[in-house]
């Protein structure tokens, strides 16, 4: 016998409430909760320990190697940790019209050439996604696809295909009978990437799940899915830009801050071989306030420009506004500059930009950071051809970083001719490439101007 209990469900968080309520008390959100009827089966109680297995001892599990798949796109093999592994559970999220379903399509492409794949697409027609496929140029492909948006009946489909790869363009447009809500309401998503998760680890097949970001960049509603995968993937690019990157933020199966780059173009999308290249600008001669930064995004040694505009304010405050960088690490940088650089800012106006539509993270990121801000301020370019790299710590000390030998090894395949960077990393130079090592941010600056 079973049961009807209606609850109210936060669509910004998924908390939920035996009543309505204004303010969400765990988020904060006002006005976000919805009414939704939860069946309730009195079955489950009964069965819900009787497939239960015996626990074993930790020394006793069996080691399985991990197969992987190639998807057939490098950059995107590399993002995966090497390939996708069967069983596995991938979100792949961006915001609309970012090209997830151009990726998916080419991933599915060159898989079911040896594989049985299902296209489940629940936001097009089977026609749209055959238009999309020609003109991808993978029309010909062995593919699959099926145009469904009802769980019960797409679960009846998969006991009967056993699919190695099933791809699910996307999650929100799924829907269970068992939920009265909405298709895309917290509730719908959450039950329905459960049980297509739960069918992924049985089967040993492959679930790639597409989820649209919301505005306050979550994807398909509050994390609700990134707990449930092994792997999630955030498909970036810069608007009116034709690249783009796909990061991993989560990976069970590899190293998580992976970043692939591609480049859209008619006929999809095209790997980069060398994206230190593309972030990279070309300037005549040196510049005042563009400092060259050796990164490291995952295992990828990365190139990038930073750019720094420092200019007089008319304003009693000052703007301070950086892209792609973190504007808490910028105030920080600034105090550090004001009191162990003798430099004040108090009276300007400071932008900072990452070249490219990247974002960097680690704090490896600092130095090239302060000497492209004490360059624009001075007027005044760095010396030679350079990159730069290094943490700054409070007391105005430069801190070693990860992988410096990486770095200085994709400087020197550019054609850089020298690197700024922590003293207590020094390392043999290569030939024509000369090391300038600092202990402190006044070493640094005597070093770059």
């Amino acid at each position: 016998m079973s049961r009807d209990k209606n609850v109210f469900v936060c669509q910004d968080c998924g908390s939920n409430s035996s009543k309505w309520l204004g303010r969400c008390p765990d988020c904060g959100a006002w006005n976000s909760f919805v009414e939704q009827r939860v069946e309730k089966s009195s079955l489950r109680t009964q069965t819900a320990f009787s497939n239960a297995s015996p626990p074993q001892f930790l020394h006793a599990v069996p080691l399985e190697d991990l197969e992987r798949r190639s998807t057939g796109l490098q950059e995107l093999d590399r993002v995966l940790g090497g390939g996708q592994v069967p069983g596995a559970a991938i979100l792949l999220g961006g915001e609309p019209g970012i090209g997830k379903s151009t990726l998916l399509l080419q991933t599915a492409h060159h898989l079911s050439l040896n594989s049985r794949v299902l296209y489940v697409t629940g936001e097009e027609s089977a026609a749209q996604v055959a238009m999309r496929a020609q003109r991808l140029g993978v029309a010909r492909s062995p593919l699959r696809v099926l145009a469904e948006n009802h769980l019960e009946a797409l679960e009846v489909l998969l006991q009967a295909e056993r699919p190695d790869l099933l791809l699910v363009d996307s999650i929100q447009t799924l829907y269970t009978d068992s939920l009265q809500s909405a298709p895309g309401s917290v509730a719908q998503v959450r039950e329905c990437a459960a049980r297509l998760v739960r069918f992924a680890k049985a089967s040993a097949t492959t679930l790639w799940l597409v989820g649209h970001v919301t505005k306050e960049g979550a994807i398909a509603g509050p994390r609700v899915l990134e707990h449930m995968v092994d792997t999630v993937l955030y498909f970036e690019g810069e608007a009116g830009s034709p690249y783009r990157i796909v990061r991993a933020i989560k990976n069970r199966f590899g190293a998580a801050n992976e970043l692939g780059v591609f480049e859209m173009q008619e006929a999809g999308l095209k790997e980069v071989a060398n994206p230190s290249q593309l972030f990279l600008s070309q300037h005549e001669k040196p510049v005042s306030g563009s400092v060259v930064l050796a990164t490291q995004e995952g295992t990828r040694p990365l190139l990038v420009e930073v750019q720094a505009l420092v200019t007089p304010s008319p304003l009693a405050n000052p703007r301070r506004v950086a892209i792609g960088l973190d504007p808490n690490r910028l105030s920080l940088l600034l105090a550090i500059l004001h009191r162990h650089g003798d430099t004040q800012f108090f009276d300007q106006d400071v932008f900072v930009n990452i070249a490219g539509g990247i974002r960097v993270n680690e704090p490896a990121a600092d130095l090239a950071v302060a000497l492209a801000l004490l360059s624009s301020f001075r007027n005044k370019a760095l010396t030679g051809r350079r990159v730069v790299f290094g943490e700054l710590g409070l007391a105005g000390e430069v801190r070693p970083v990860a992988d410096a030998q990486g770095r200085i090894r994709e400087a020197v395949k550019l054609g850089f001719t020298g690197a700024i960077m922590p003293r207590s990393d020094q390392l043999p130079a290569p030939d024509n490439f000369r090391i300038t090592a600092a202990l402190r941010l006044g070493d640094a600056m005597d070093a770059a101007f």
